[in-house]
């Protein structure tokens, strides 16, 4: 004899009662113990550490995700800021320096990149205030001077044109960009 491998509700169509959720039990989520969602919290904050430096604000988001509470939240942030394992005046440091160095980024794009991430407008001005404007316009001049060899090949106003929109997307304002692109062209004549 055959047996059915299929449940008697399989192929019952959709609003039928056979089919309908009440008809199937709905397990409720298991509730942990504030105990375990602290090692939890804990857990998964030292993993998104271990990935990057993260801010308060977005390590925060991330358990916020997970559905920590938010005393468990407030606990294990403070805890972990209190070994030194969260510090966001670091991270604004580390990210200013990384985005100037790598990407040639301006003082306002790193500003609103901080920003995005949590970081206090005390410890962004704090940290922006070491970028003197002059070394804005020598960051400026030098990835004009590195971009403006690629686009030798064009007429001058497309050249102008080209960095000027390459220089404006770094984040940079119309008059360090006109100067830089002006002293990038005299590099490459001489």
């Amino acid at each position: 004899m055959l047996t059915n491998a299929f449940p008697d509700d399989y192929f019952a169509p959709e609003g039928s009662e056979e089919s309908s959720p009440a008809a199937k039990p709905v397990r409720e989520p298991k509730q942990l113990s504030p105990e375990k969602l602290e090692q939890r919290a804990k857990n998964v904050m030292l993993h998104q550490l271990s990935r990057q430096a993260k801010s308060e604000h977005q390590l925060r988001e991330v358990l916020i995700k997970r559905e920590i509470p938010a005393e468990i939240i407030d606990k294990v942030i403070t805890r972990f800021t209190e070994a030194g394992l969260i510090d966001d005046r670091q991270v604004a440091q580390t990210i200013a320096h990384t985005r100037r160095a790598t990407r040639g980024l301006s003082s306002s794009a790193i500003k609103r990149e901080l920003a995005q991430k949590g970081i206090s407008a005390e410890i962004i001005e704090s940290t922006l205030a070491v970028f003197a404007a002059e070394d804005e316009l020598a960051t400026a001049i030098s990835i004009a001077t590195r971009r403006i060899r690629s686009l030798a090949k064009f007429e001058p106003d497309v050249r102008k044109r080209r960095l000027l929109g390459f220089l404006a997307r770094k984040g940079y304002p119309g008059s360090v960009a006109f100067a830089a692109i002006k002293a990038a062209e005299t590099e490459i004549i001489a």
